[in-house]
């Protein structure tokens, strides 16, 4: 017995070094796929970066490939946190939050060149930008079926972040935040949810910006926001206070009352086909008053249904026919010019630069079929906003631009307080060229801080890059707003 403890001993070392051998071979081949996919090259740009960023494919479920590009922190990306941004939709892409709003370099209206952001996110973090579900963009599937729902899209948004790490090891000790806006605010706690579970993922918190976080809360908020903002008149509240609300509650969200729902149609008229910019009401509309936007239909909301598309980028330019040919549809959220992007993205010099697979279609911004197909399961998500606080460990932002009337400001402070969480609202301030200035008014709470960006609709850091640069901050940061 005592002669073959030796041979033992060499069997466990020849285990390990075969288990050790493997180990390195995967790490090799993952930096292999993951080096293929660095962009040595990018069209438009007088000048290379000096940071690193990477543009390629993460397979998931059912042959699906979700299209990701990652820009490197300016700072120290081996220590900086990796910071995952979703656009809404559902069906519209996150290149459009890189290339239009806090991305390193924004595309100009030429639809060719770009000029580097001097308030880009990635001077702080690793930005992952993830062009989700499967259709959107440049992402695919092999059997181009892009019927998807909330639950499918959560889950492979989860299986994406953990092809991610598996191709960029070495950032999985690194902190990880989830961002995203509008439908986003269905994205990210849904995703946040799985994500929380996980011991290997280093999630430390979450940031939705315009998110629609409730649709009752939404469509009830955004009538009071219209007529404060001087939209529907006196006659038409009155008539909407007499039909629609009981006893100082108003539902304009279901209301089976025939004349509130007639009340409600003269307020989407005015909201949705009067030419007014969705996005931000003080804002000029692209195109002019005749650019009016023609809400979607969904059989599985409520009465003043048009709020829950807007929000989350469903309004489509005068659908040019029947919403059923929407394969030849172009879906564009209302009064925004998504040209210049189009013309960019879809130039061959930049898809072989960012390795688009030949199997993607063309990019748009957002994608008809995917939402038209959509299935969306969760009405609101306090369920997901309290297990993360629950857990007493993750950090979570809600901002919104104060004129925005897609996601409006209202809706969200109202889900907030929601939770029960209370405390006093207090403006809050940055530093630009002209001295401080007042950001808007934040309400923070234990773990969890509501925020609003005077002056600012739907995409904050298009409209306020500055006061978003110093948002931003804050939150990865763990500063005071």
């Amino acid at each position: 017995m005592m002669g073959s403890a030796p041979i033992v001993v060499r069997g466990v070392v020849l285990q390990m070094s075969l288990w050790l051998l493997a180990v390195l071979l995967g790490m090799l081949g993952s930096e292999a796929a993951r080096d293929q996919d660095e962009v040595k090259f990018l069209p438009g740009l007088q000048k290379q970066p000096s940071f690193r960023q990477f543009s390629g494919y993460l397979n998931v479920a059912d042959g699906k490939h979700l299209h990701y590009w990652l820009v490197q922190s300016q700072g120290d990306p081996a220590s900086d946190p990796v910071v995952l941004w979703l656009n809404g939709g559902p069906g519209c892409s996150s290149l459009d939050g890189l290339l239009t709003e806090h991305g390193p370099f924004l595309v100009q209206d030429d639809g060719v060149s770009l000029e580097y952001n001097p308030y880009s996110w990635n001077k702080i973090a690793n930005v992952l930008y993830l062009e989700s579900p499967a259709g959107v963009g440049f992402s695919y599937s092999d059997d181009r079926n892009y019927i998807t729902n909330d639950t499918e899209v959560s889950m492979n948004n989860y299986l994406a972040l953990k092809e991610f790490f598996r191709l960029f090891p070495e950032f999985q000790k690194n902190e990880l935040f989830l961002t995203g806006e509008s439908y986003a605010g269905i994205y990210i706690p849904t995703l946040a949810e799985r994500v929380m579970e996980d011991a290997s993922l280093n999630l430390q918190g979450i940031a939705v910006g315009n998110g629609m976080s409730s649709y009752e809360m939404n469509d009830n908020s955004l009538v009071f926001f219209a007529y404060y903002h001087g939209l529907l008149g006196s006659r038409l509240w009155a008539e909407l206070q007499a039909s629609c609300c009981k006893d100082g509650k108003c539902n304009f969200y279901n209301n089976p009352d025939p004349n509130c729902t007639g009340s409600l149609a003269e307020v989407q008229r005015i909201i949705y086909s009067s030419g007014l910019n969705l996005y931000n009401l003080y804002a000029p509309c692209p195109g002019g008053v005749s650019n009016k936007t023609t809400p979607l239909r969904s059989h599985r909301l409520g009465l003043f249904s048009a709020a829950k598309r807007v929000c989350v980028c469903v309004c489509v330019q005068k659908l040019r026919g029947l919403a059923s040919l929407y394969k030849q549809v172009r879906l564009d959220p209302p009064c925004t010019n998504s040209t210049p992007s189009s013309l960019y993205l879809n130039n061959p010099y930049v898809k072989a630069a960012l390795h688009i697979s030949p199997q993607a279609l063309n990019w748009t911004i957002c994608s008809a079929e995917v939402n038209l197909n959509y299935g969306r399961l969760y009405m609101d998500v306090r369920k997901q906003y309290l297990k993360l606080l629950g857990a007493l460990k993750y950090r979570v932002l809600v901002y919104n631009g104060d004129v925005d009337m897609a996601c409006n400001f209202l809706g969200d402070e109202w889900f907030v307080e929601s939770l029960h969480q209370q405390v006093k609202r207090r403006p809050w301030v940055y530093s630009d060229a002209d001295g401080q200035q007042v950001g808007g008014f934040v309400k923070e709470f234990n773990n969890i801080a509501f925020l609003t960006v005077k002056g600012s609709g739907h995409m904050v850091p298009t409209d306020k890059p500055v006061a978003a640069y110093a948002m931003f901050s804050r939150f990865i940061k763990r500063q005071p707003y």
